[in-house]
């Protein structure tokens, strides 16, 4: 149901004018006659009127329900289109039980009507015409009008007119918003104009888009009325400003003025019983810039249901406040067991974000390895594959050193190119490069060295079979790779120092000839320190601050023993007598990696299958490095260390680092909360002795001399019979 007052919005929102009065009286004076009858319905008496038509309570005759008609009588200067949008909009929001609910609509009547539910209880502004309402009866009011406007914004309407008059109160009290004229759908760009006083100021302005915000300025509004008892702004010099002759922009712009330049409006703050939360709330709602407005009625909902669920829960908290904390001192072995598993319980994921941190580090360092052995690769097989390269090699790999020359200036030159490619993407340089010929005789290196001319068959990168054989035992039947290669590290002759090489066989013929009539009549091989090439990820660590602390090594899954390590230099491997073996992690640690049934070294995988299986476990939180049995200060202890398989190389890339900075704040932790519970025990043993003494004190009359004593009072019965 509508109030009389809704068909009369302009009427509420402005003063009237000559026509307007002649109008509104020419109403006053009509006939109390209804303007038509409706089919199943007898109507009983005029509820109000107003610019567009009347409002009259009739009974439905098949029910005996008591409805409201609204007539649209007053067919002169009416938008049919004005008039439609209320029904639409009170036809969708049927379903909700905190707005008022369409029954029938007759716009093929003389006149036009629609059926509303009747509200005998009347208009929130008629209730608010005894005053001010109670605090809690003034929350639950706006929480149900909040609810109002989260069902309607949520079905993309934009009531634009809130105030006290549209709010109908059922028998129970419980409002029903009503009267959605001026409502508009949220993607409309038509304006709105609310009621003065409840209006945004943004609303003010004809050319304005509605906003949610509108409605929630509104709601903050009518809260402040039912608690302060008059709208925020209105005052009688207001009242008097915006009764001013002048347009319609005009008064507007008063109006915009009054709110945005006027007292920002504290009255509700001074009302008993209204909290910080609640002030705070209408504060928010009245603000006059939509940015820091609460954004729709769904947040002023939420802060209110919040402050509801707060204060409800607050005699609670006073309750566990004046339980008697004695029972704190009996829970205290409990507190200790919760102060152990707090400590377990942050040491536990401590641990647990350091190695998954490690983990991902360990598997970003593998792929890194494993892209950069696959390019490096690929520029070998693109040497392997060039055919004035391949000529080159069949014309002078068997000729004398000092004939070798357009061989070496080829390969020489197009090794230039590939170095200076590396430099300019500041990517590892190689120790060297070297071509061998089919009976593996090193016939070019680069740099040049005394080691051209010597046979070299017996190392893994020329036969590929995953160990160097002892000079001078090399098998008869040895033969060349037909595919790339990586190496086991080994020692350079030229330079004393451990390296790694890849390796890939030139074929006599190019590739898209029949691999079975393909011979190798070269190996072509670059090799490069396995120790530069973890430096170089330590330092992107480093440039990206993760390297605090960390340590980077390279595993053989072959051997379980270490291929590069940063204390792994030349000096230190030189003092090493077999540092296969003495570079061995422990064999616990073997059988977590690789599982149970894989103790002992891993073999190679053979030619054209994959590498070993997946790791068992790819961290651990008790890694020994094998590098602390040299330098226990740098390496001894326990680390945290993740593993991670760098494709079907063999090999495992292991990021670690010291176990003990990482637990360092549990340490921390654990003192504080001891110091911190053993102040709390002795602050509420002495808060509770203290309380119950004074208690005790009070009841027994045994008092300090500081203790007030009660009054003597002169008793006449007393002293009679004393």
């Amino acid at each position: 149901m509508v109030s009389a007052s809704t068909d009369g919005r302009l009427a509420d929102t402005w003063p009237q004018d000559g026509p307007a009065l002649a109008q509104a009286l020419e109403l006053s004076l009509a006939d109390e006659a209804p303007p038509s009858s409706v089919p199943g319905y007898h109507i009983v008496r005029r509820l109000g009127a107003g610019r567009f038509g009347s409002v009259w309570l009739a009974r439905e005759q098949n029910t005996g329900k008591l409805v409201a008609i609204k007539f649209y009588s007053r067919r002169r200067g009416l938008d049919w289109s004005l008039l439609g949008r209320e029904v639409e909009k009170l036809a969708v929001l049927y379903t909700s039980r905190h707005i008022v609910r369409l029954l029938a609509v007759g716009w093929d009547h003389d006149p036009p009507y629609y059926v509303m539910e009747y509200l005998a209880s009347g208009s929130l502004a008629q209730k608010l015409e005894q005053g001010p309402l109670p605090v809690h009866q003034a929350v639950a009011i706006a929480t149900r009008v909040a609810q109002a406007l989260v069902h309607a914004h949520g079905s993309g309407i934009l009531h634009c007119d809130l105030k006290p008059a549209n709010v109908l109160l059922d028998p129970d009290g419980e409002p029903r918003l009503c009267d959605f004229g001026q409502s508009r759908l949220a993607d409309e760009r038509s304006h709105a104009l609310g009621t003065l006083f409840y209006m945004a100021p943004e609303q003010a302005d004809l050319k304005a888009v509605p906003d949610a915000r509108w409605d929630v300025y509104a709601l903050g509004a009518l809260l402040y009325h039912m608690l302060c008892g008059q709208p925020p702004h209105k005052t009688d010099d207001n009242e008097q400003a915006l009764r001013r002759p002048g347009t319609v922009e005009e008064r507007l712009a008063r109006y915009q003025e009054i709110v945005r330049e006027g007292p920002r409006p504290s009255a509700h703050r001074r009302v008993h019983g209204v909290d910080g939360p609640l002030a705070d709330l209408i504060d928010r709602c009245l603000s006059v810039d939509p940015a820091r407005r609460l954004p729709n009625a769904q947040a002023v909902l939420d802060r209110l249901v919040a402050r509801e669920r707060y204060r409800a829960r607050r005699p609670l908290i006073w309750l566990g406040l004046v339980l008697p904390t004695a029972l704190v001192l009996a829970l205290i072995p409990f507190a200790l067991d919760a102060l152990h598993a707090a400590v377990s319980t942050t040491r536990s994921n401590l641990i647990r974000r350091a190695l998954e941190s490690d983990v991902l580090s360990a598997n970003l360092l593998a792929d890194g390895i494993e892209r950069e052995l696959q390019h490096r690769i690929q520029q070998l097989e693109a040497l392997t594959e060039d055919d004035e390269i391949r000529a080159a090699i069949r014309e002078f790999a068997a000729e004398p050193l000092e004939r070798r020359g357009p061989l070496f200036e080829l390969l020489d030159a197009r090794v230039q190119r590939i170095e200076q490619r590396l430099e300019e993407l500041h990517r590892l340089d190689d120790a060297s490069w070297f071509l061998q010929d089919a009976r593996g005789v090193q016939r070019w290196r680069s740099p040049m060295s005394e080691t051209v001319d010597e046979l070299f068959s017996f190392r893994d990168y020329f036969h590929g079979q995953a160990a160097d054989y002892p000079e001078g035992q090399v098998p008869a039947d040895i033969a060349p790779i037909r595919r790339p290669h990586l190496s086991r590290p080994y020692r350079s002759r030229s330079s004393n120092r451990y390296v790694v090489a890849l390796s890939a066989p030139v074929f006599d013929r190019p590739a898209d000839k029949a691999a079975s009539l393909r011979e190798v009549i070269a190996v072509l091989a670059r090799s490069f320190y396995l120790s530069r090439l973890l430096q170089d990820y330590e330092d992107s660590l480093r440039a990206q601050g993760n390297a605090e602390g960390r340590k980077l090594a390279l595993l053989d899954r072959r051997t379980w023993s270490l291929l590069a390590h940063q204390w792994m230099d030349d000096e230190h491997l030189e003092r090493l007598e077999d540092p296969v073996h003495q570079l061995r992690i422990d064999e616990a640690l073997i059988a977590r990696l690789a599982g149970p049934s894989t103790v002992g070294p891993q073999p190679a995988a053979p030619a054209g299958q994959a590498g070993p299986p997946r790791l068992h476990v790819d961290r651990v939180d008790n890694y020994r490095d094998p590098v602390a049995a040299f330098a226990p200060r740098e390496y001894g202890g326990e680390w945290l260390a993740a593993f991670s398989p760098i494709g079907d190389t063999g090999w495992i890339a292991i990021v670690q680092e010291p176990k003990a900075p990482v637990l360092r704040p549990v340490e921390e932790l654990r003192e504080r909360l001891v110091r911190t519970a053993a102040a709390g025990i002795a602050l509420v043993t002495l808060l509770v002795g203290g309380s119950w003494w004074m208690i005790l004190s009070r009841l027994s009359d045994v008092r300090p001399r500081w203790w007030p004593r009660r009054p003597q009072v002169f008793r006449p019965d007393a002293a009679l019979t004393g």
